[in-house]
């Protein structure tokens, strides 16, 4: 009875449903039609438009035809009134008794003669235009496309459905997963995922393909995003997913990075834990990039013999990775040994401070880029003044030592409140 009960009451819905889906054809079709009309319309308009174009050359051509040939007309009368009169005058001349009168025009007359012959080309006996329009107007492909006209099915993706029960945030990454909730007669060709800045700012493309999941890494920490997401096919691009709204973690986890550590690095524990082949100085980086914010964390000394001195700081991605952490203009350190330490920047260095390190001793390294400064701590205090001001662009944390140094990184802590 349960199970037909249940039958029962998806079958009501089911019916519900169905009543729903004839008032929505009904007020689409009214819309449609609608549509229709106005496309319609839209193309008689400019049918109409482009005819009285038409007809405005074909009265300026008519216009200029007229125009020559009333100026021919007029030309070829007052050549002919000239011409007449002189003829005219011949006649009177010759009709004198007078020889000896007439042989003194003679010459000058034949001359007038002779000028108003040669005045009287062919052409000026020509008409200059044809009665003829060369004017043709082809509307048999208009003709076939109208005849051709009717429904296509060109129809631009809805706006996709993101799966909020598939997104999740790890650290500073984004995983997004949606999908298209209703089938559409032309298929999507692919997906546009775009994020703003983290401060609600303009919206950047982050991925443009077929998949329907997406990994974003290296967003800020502590911020929050906004994402969305468009479908694209054959017929255009749609409309745009709702928004979400991600949160990246307050406080930044990140492991030093194999892929861009000198070949003499050794890493274990899970890309936790550094030292070094070498009794010389190499550079390793952290897996994490920061550009704003104020991020903390920590290196425990491990093992520490003969008193080298190994280098704590922040660098670029494209530091050098075969010398001491702060010799180019590319890394900002703290180098430190068991009782004293300096700082040092494009191999100047600075701030010569007492104490040093011992096995077991913690280097805090604080960069604050809200205030865009770099400051160190041993064993939870502040080591020396701010180390190094006016910081702008991404930083990556980076350590270089030889191989009487081990360390280990410690992430995900929050800025300790005495150093606040």
């Amino acid at each position: 009875m349960n199970g037909v009960s249940d039958k029962a009451k998806e079958a009501k819905e089911f019916l519900v449903q169905l009543k729903n889906l004839l008032q929505q054809i009904q007020e689409n079709g009214v819309e449609f039609e609608a549509c229709l009309v106005a496309q319609c319309d839209a193309l008689i308009e400019a049918l109409t438009r482009q005819r009285a174009k038409l007809l405005t050359k074909v009265t300026k051509e008519k216009e200029s035809k007229l125009k020559t040939v009333k100026d021919q007309i007029t030309h070829c009368t007052m050549k002919l009134r000239q011409t007449t009169g002189m003829m005219e005058f011949c006649l009177e001349v010759i009709k004198e008794n007078d020889p000896s009168g007439f042989l003194q025009i003679s010459d000058a007359l034949i001359k007038r003669v002779l000028v108003s012959q040669e005045q009287w080309v062919r052409s000026a006996l020509e008409p200059k235009v044809c009665p003829e329009f060369a004017l043709t107007v082809n509307t048999d492909p208009l003709m076939q496309s109208i005849l051709q006209l009717d429904f296509t099915q060109n129809k631009v993706p809805p706006a996709p459905l993101l799966q909020l029960e598939k997104c999740c945030m790890r650290n500073n990454s984004a995983t997004l997963a949606w999908r298209i909730t209703t089938v559409q007669a032309l298929p999507v060709e692919g997906y546009v995922l775009e994020l703003d800045d983290g401060n609600s700012g303009l919206y950047r493309e982050v991925y443009v393909g077929k998949e329907t999941i997406c990994t974003v890494d290296g967003l800020h920490f502590n911020s929050s995003y906004n994402a969305r997401v468009k479908a694209y096919n054959s017929a255009g691009v749609g409309a745009y997913s709702k928004v979400v709204v991600l949160k990246t973690s307050d406080v930044a986890w990140f492991t030093f990075d194999p892929t861009s550590a000198h070949r003499d690095i050794v890493l274990s524990n899970e890309n936790q834990t550094v030292t070094c082949n070498s009794y010389d100085d190499r550079v390793v980086l952290g897996m994490a990039a920061f550009s704003k914010g104020v991020h903390y964390w920590e290196l425990s000394v491990d093992r520490y013999d003969n008193h080298p001195d190994p280098a704590f700081g922040v660098a670029r991605i494209n530091t050098m990775k075969d010398m001491m952490l702060g010799k180019d203009d590319k890394a900002w350190a703290m180098y430190v040994d068991n009782n004293r330490s300096w700082f040092m920047h494009n191999n100047s260095h600075t701030n010569r401070a007492e104490g040093g390190i011992t096995k077991g001793s913690t280097v805090g390294i604080l960069l604050d880029l809200t205030k865009h400064t770099l400051t160190f701590f041993i064993n939870k205090q502040q080591h020396g003044p701010v180390a190094f001001e006016n910081l702008e662009g991404v930083f990556m944390p980076a350590v270089s030592l030889n191989r009487n140094v081990q360390v280990t990184l410690i992430t995900g802590l929050e800025v300790p409140k005495s150093i606040m």
